[in-house]
């Protein structure tokens, strides 16, 4: 089974475009797992233009499905991860004024960082994932450094998806078996939507989980989020 897990950034974003706490966050957090999400993902910024790190602590003993936190692993990312402890903590390499993320470690040029932070915060028994991109030099020092998962950066796979789903899919598929046979998990994320989700799945039926945030928030200004979510789900079986 590949988990839905949903990322609840955009509706932070929403919150405080107007201030105030509409739409409560921690709300939509057990909304979305009531309707069906497996997971619920945050990926707080330094500054903190829409998951709050108070928002992260607020939702810590409310997520009673996966929490996965992303981010960067600077000191006080690392110290969320100790005071939080949820079931994953995601690594990205976003510089902090990137609008979102954009790119997969190089897992070989950052090997000493990720080896000690992966060490320090597996003490705390949560589950590492590395955003990677799918070249496979990446996925092996994914391996070496100490990461259980990567997450595939799917972007590219969605530009393409339109023109040439075959093609679009062809290195994600090869990633995601390396990654595989080194006993690595599978996540992946980023621009996935109803659109290309299914097809993705179909490819490759072994990943883990899919995060989705920006696309399935869109759809449920439409859809209603209940609908949403359980039209992704849908696409996952």
């Amino acid at each position: 089974m590949t988990r839905l897990s949903v990322n609840i950034n955009k509706i932070a974003t929403l919150r405080n475009a107007r201030g105030g706490n509409n739409p409560d966050v921690v709300k939509a957090a057990i909304d979305c797992e009531r309707f069906g999400a497996q997971g619920i993902t945050v990926h707080p910024r330094p500054d903190e233009r829409h998951i709050r790190y108070a928002d992260v602590i607020s939702l810590k003993d409310i997520v009673t499905t996966e929490f996965n936190i992303e981010g960067y692993p600077d000191e006080r990312y690392i110290e969320l991860i100790k005071k939080v402890k949820p079931a994953q903590s995601t690594l990205v390499p976003d510089a902090p004024e990137v609008l979102t993320s954009n790119q997969g470690w190089d897992t070989i040029k950052h090997a000493s960082l990720l080896h000690d932070v992966i060490n320090e915060l597996k003490k705390q028994h949560v589950r590492i994932s590395l955003f990677v991109n799918t070249d496979l030099k990446m996925i092996d020092g994914a391996k070496k450094v100490g990461a259980d998962r990567i997450e595939l950066y799917t972007e590219p796979y969605a530009s393409m998806y339109a023109d040439d789903r075959d093609s679009a899919v062809k290195p994600f598929v090869e990633a995601a078996r390396v990654a595989r046979s080194l006993g690595l998990g599978v996540n992946a994320g980023h621009d996935l939507s109803l659109q290309n989700l299914k097809f993705l799945k179909q490819s490759i039926p072994w990943m883990d989980e899919v995060s989705i945030g920006h696309a399935l928030v869109c759809d449920a200004l439409y859809l209603g989020l209940e609908n949403a979510i359980q039209l992704y789900l849908r696409e996952l079986k």
